[in-house]
């Protein structure tokens, strides 16, 4: 096994330490801890010159997706839900916002969600890509361990995004649309943003807006591919069977403590994923 090097931003000690038990002992029993493994010292050394959210967000960008825009299409199970799915399929405008009750199927249809627990605590994120209605792909990672669920919902916004990207370049005509349960990250990253930056990435009070970093990527990679994508919002935890499965996938995220943003490799059994416990 390869070595790897950990910063410590919040503990008993902060630093950049090359053995885990050393990170265990200075983090245990610390649910304000921040922390994060590195494959070297290199890396680990100018992550500790960050901020713990900013080396976050930064692994979240230096973690694409495959590259080409298609992806395996995930092996189908027998096993049938009765979960709602998206109706007829639709040709959204570029940049579209849309709400729950306008719901229509894409050619590409990205669900992205977050789940903390507790609040603020262990984070994590989850995906789940579907191509002409049917699931394609699960992705989840983004292990945060003192993230809340604002922080999770953009990173999984930021991480949809990255996918619709990778679709967009090599489908340039396929429909897509994300669709998220967080009125809070879309509205930042559709409403409010435009507005933060010409503030200098402040509120109309002067006060510093919340996670900056986060909204700020998220923001300039909406920008660049908001003409070819709709962005929907969805009631959470309402039987939307790829919103279920986003939540699964981020309730996965925070028990694995993976902090990269991996394709879920298990055969996809939809009925199995949505018995584990939701976020």
């Amino acid at each position: 096994m390869s070595k790897k090097y950990y910063v410590v931003w919040k503990g008993a000690k902060t630093g950049v330490f090359d053995n885990w038990s050393t990170v265990q002992s200075v983090t245990s029993g610390r649910p304000d801890a921040q922390f994060m493994g590195f494959p070297s010292q290199t890396e680990a050394e100018a992550a500790f010159k960050l901020t713990y959210t900013k080396a976050l967000t930064q692994r979240s960008l230096k973690t694409p997706p495959r590259t080409g825009g298609e992806y395996p299409a995930a092996a189908k199970t027998a096993s049938s839900t009765s979960l709602s799915k998206t109706s007829s399929v639709g040709k959204p405008s570029g940049g579209t916002v849309r709400s729950e009750r306008e719901i229509t199927k894409s050619n590409i249809d990205i669900y992205c969600d977050g789940a903390c627990s507790p609040n603020p605590g262990k984070s994590g994120t989850g995906v789940a890509v579907y191509h002409q209605g049917e699931i394609n792909s699960l992705w989840y990672g983004a292990f945060n361990a003192n993230g809340t669920n604002n922080t999770a919902e953009l990173i999984g916004m930021l991480q949809a995004f990255k996918l619709a990207q990778a679709y967009i370049n090599a489908n340039p005509d396929k429909t897509i649309q994300v669709l998220s349960d967080s009125k809070y990250s879309i509205d930042s990253i559709t409403k409010w943003a435009t507005g933060w930056k010409n503030k200098g990435w402040k509120k109309a009070n002067g006060e510093a807006i919340k996670n900056p970093e986060l909204v700020k990527v998220c923001y300039t990679l909406y920008q660049e591919i908001k003409k070819h994508i709709s962005i929907t919002h969805v009631k959470g935890h309402a039987n939307i069977e790829g919103n279920e499965l986003a939540d699964r996938m981020a309730v996965l995220a925070r028990t694995s403590q993976e902090v990269g943003f991996l394709k879920y490799e298990k055969k996809i059994n939809i009925r199995e994923i949505l018995a584990t416990e939701p976020g």
